[in-house]
């Protein structure tokens, strides 16, 4: 079956390449270190004998941010590292926070033949870890050839993945699940769904999600002020943060945003598009409202604002804290997936989200059933459910205290999955030439 993936892979490639090729130049910050690509991996330094060398792979800023703990174990260990992602703004997360703990950091190669030999003969690990979605044929196939355990940390199946992988259930087992040494499932109904799609029950192990163990450093009364007072934002008053928003979210909350001040509420907007190219088109959405806005990139605001837009990457964490009301992006229609609730969670802010949230779905389902979050069906329901919350500070904090109950309640799954691959690494370590 690789053979088939082998000899369909070019064609497919060429057939998207205009379209990833153009979204890494809207994205930026693609051109550095291109050659990993095909890989050409960053230079490693010679295998110590008696030390493991593992490859992990998390594709992007989300997955980046949970595996911290992850990392530190296996430094802790005595393993060695060899960190990869997919995204420009994944690079950036783990350059900035991971390099000393790693050997070497760079881009996972496209997944064909000639690349991913190049990249395997270089790196040459004794293990290979996979964060939540990622499984790609061409890496496991030489993990494969070279008898190296492969452990899928925080696994995860979505909706769609499941639906393409029922459809064509033989194919899925040969390519993405073969030679899969243990599958670290994030939910039970994500071990419910690799079971059924052929994964051995004893190959399957129940952690939890790692961003349920995020530890996110508090920020004192000071600095946020000092934050609000960059953004723009009034130095008291709520404020409704969106969270990673898609196309149509952002006018859906300035639609609350005005409608909670026609109530006379003091509230200001703070958004955080998924995606931070997307500046322009949010930026022709706000000139039409003749609200004063502020754009992060520009640098500190002039003066107060009453829209403020975070473009950049990396401080959704530390934006949360001024939040009074968070709603999670991509959970409206036409959208699907959801963005991750999680972090607000933690944080203790009052969460609300759409009916979208497959990615999610569990974590979603536990927190309204906590009583830390609301689903809105639309955007009409989300501008009432926003000026409801806004206005009932007696509510807000109660679903708060909800949420940071949830948060203690849901945590260890850092360490479960450190005992799982404390396990394949001494086996991997008992193996001859390590």
């Amino acid at each position: 079956m690789i053979w088939l993936y082998r000899l369909l892979f070019p064609c497919l490639l060429v057939l998207a390449s205009p379209y990833y090729l153009g979204r890494m130049r809207r994205r930026g910050g693609y051109r550095r270190h291109f050659a990993h690509r095909f890989g050409a991996t960053p230079a490693l330094p010679p295998k110590t004998p008696g030390v493991p060398r593992v490859w992990l792979q998390a594709v992007s800023v989300g997955e980046m941010l949970a595996i911290g703990p992850v990392l530190e174990g296996l430094r802790a260990g005595g393993a060695e590292i060899y960190l990869t992602t997919t995204t420009s703004t994944g690079y950036a997360v783990a350059r900035e926070r991971y390099l000393p703990l790693v050997a070497a950091l760079g881009y996972f190669p496209v997944d064909w033949w000639p690349f991913s030999r190049r990249a395997w003969a270089r790196v040459a690990p004794d293990l290979v870890v996979l964060v939540e979605s990622e499984r790609w044929p061409e890496h496991l196939a030489q993990a494969r050839a070279r008898a190296v355990p492969v452990v899928c940390i925080n696994a995860r199946l979505s909706d769609r993945s499941l639906r393409r992988m029922r459809r064509l259930r033989k194919l899925a087992a040969a390519l993405l699940f073969d030679g899969v040494s243990r599958v670290l499932a994030a939910s039970v109904q994500d071990a419910d769904r690799f079971r059924e799609l052929g994964v051995p029950a004893e190959s399957i192990i129940l952690t939890g999600s790692l961003k349920l163990d995020v530890a996110i450093p508090p920020m004192g009364d000071a600095d946020k002020a000092g934050l609000r007072a960059e953004l723009g934002l009034p130095p008291s008053g709520l404020v409704l943060l969106g969270s990673s928003t898609w196309p149509g979210e952002e006018a859906a909350l300035v639609q609350a945003l005005v409608a909670a001040r026609g109530r006379g509420l003091a509230v200001s907007l703070l958004l955080v598009p998924r995606h931070a190219e997307r500046r322009d088109e949010v930026r022709t959405l706000l000139d039409r409202t003749g609200l004063r806005c502020h754009f992060r990139l520009q640098g500190p605001a002039p003066g107060e604002r009453d829209v403020v837009v975070a473009d950049t990457t990396g401080e959704l964490r530390k934006l949360t804290q001024l939040a009074d009301v968070v709603f999670i992006g991509k959970s409206l229609a036409p959208h699907e997936g959801g963005q991750t609730p999680v972090e607000a969670a933690v944080l203790g802010r009052p969460v609300l989200h759409g009916p979208r949230m497959s990615n999610f779905r569990e974590i979603a389902r536990n927190l309204d059933t906590a009583g830390a979050a609301l689903e809105v069906a639309h955007s009409s329901a989300l501008v009432a459910a926003v000026v409801d919350l806004l206005g009932d500070a007696p509510r807000r904090a109660r679903m708060s205290a909800a949420a940071l109950a949830w948060s203690a309640a849901n945590r260890g799954a850092g360490e479960r999955t450190l005992v799982a691959l404390r396990g394949e690494l001494a086996r991997a370590s008992a193996r001859p030439g390590i």
